[in-house]
């Protein structure tokens, strides 16, 4: 499947399965979105007001009523949304589908990369672990997320689907939390929409150069494997804007970009926030 940054199919095959966009409305609260695991909603509700998944408070709308909700990979078939603001409160009820999560396998790639054992490689791991938790921890106060987003590259493959359970060199790993988009070594990655830099980081052990923008709201991208890094840490950027280039450094095989993306602690699917 070849794609281009508005999702046009450039080559055979079809778009990876999305799940069908829904919306509900109700006085005060208004949800679209992807409502599958991996998804997302879109809200719209008072200004400022408290935004609560299953009881807990999680995020706030900003100053035009905009909020994002992200729905882990296993997250489970329901939830419960509810805006707060002084003595108004309305909640609703989501129905969340499963995803299809096929298993792929990896090989060929270096002992160090699937199960690092020496000591002062897993302390090096440790170190870039911090940083990445501290950009993951970035919080602007923004809504960028509202009018979708276009794909990082202009033209692409698809060679890793999102969620995939990882088999790597024969051994069962962590579910892959990107989407693999295979593109010629030193192709331009561009902003998917506007944000500021949160982690602009070369040489990362598992990840390569590393770039990480906020959208606002705690909704990260993770931009894997670059060449070349051309944005620095707080950088604001647009949408479309110049971030680096798709390269194979880190634990990769070949050129290619793994797109990611987080809602605070739940790990989502990018692609299906693209024209959202």
């Amino acid at each position: 499947m070849i794609l281009n940054r508005r999702g046009v199919v450039l080559g055979s095959g079809a778009l990876i399965a999305a799940g069908s966009a829904r919306a509900q409305d109700d006085a005060g609260l208004t949800l679209t979105g992807r409502f599958v695991q991996g998804g997302h909603t879109l809200g719209r509700t008072w200004p400022r007001a408290l935004i609560f998944v299953d009881g807990e408070s999680l995020t706030a709308a900003s100053a035009d009523g905009w909020f994002i909700i992200g729905f882990d990979r296993d997250a489970a078939a329901s939830v419960q949304i509810e805006a707060r603001l002084g003595d108004r409160a309305v909640r609703r009820t989501l129905d969340i589908a499963r995803g299809q999560f096929p298993s792929t396998s990896v090989s060929g790639l270096p002992p160090s990369t699937v199960e690092p054992s020496d000591p002062e490689l897993l302390a090096r791991i440790q170190r870039e672990i911090v940083l990445k938790t501290e950009g993951f921890a970035s919080r602007i106060d923004a809504d960028h997320f509202r009018d979708g987003f276009d794909w990082p590259l202009e033209g692409f493959r698809v060679t890793s689907r999102w969620g995939s359970q990882r088999i790597l060199n024969g051994t069962p790993a962590r579910p892959h939390y990107g989407i693999d988009l295979a593109a010629p070594q030193g192709t331009v990655i561009r902003a998917p929409a506007a944000g500021r830099v949160a982690l602009a980081q070369p040489g990362l052990h598992f990840e390569g150069g590393l770039v990480l923008i906020d959208h606002g709201q705690g909704l990260i991208t993770a931009y894997l494997h670059q060449s070349r890094i051309d944005v620095a840490a707080g950088q604001e950027l647009r949408r479309g804007d110049p971030i680096g280039r798709v390269g194979m450094t880190g634990r990769a095989t070949g050129p290619h970009l793994c797109w990611r993306m987080k809602w605070r602690d739940r790990n989502l699917d990018p692609s299906l926030l693209v024209k959202a």
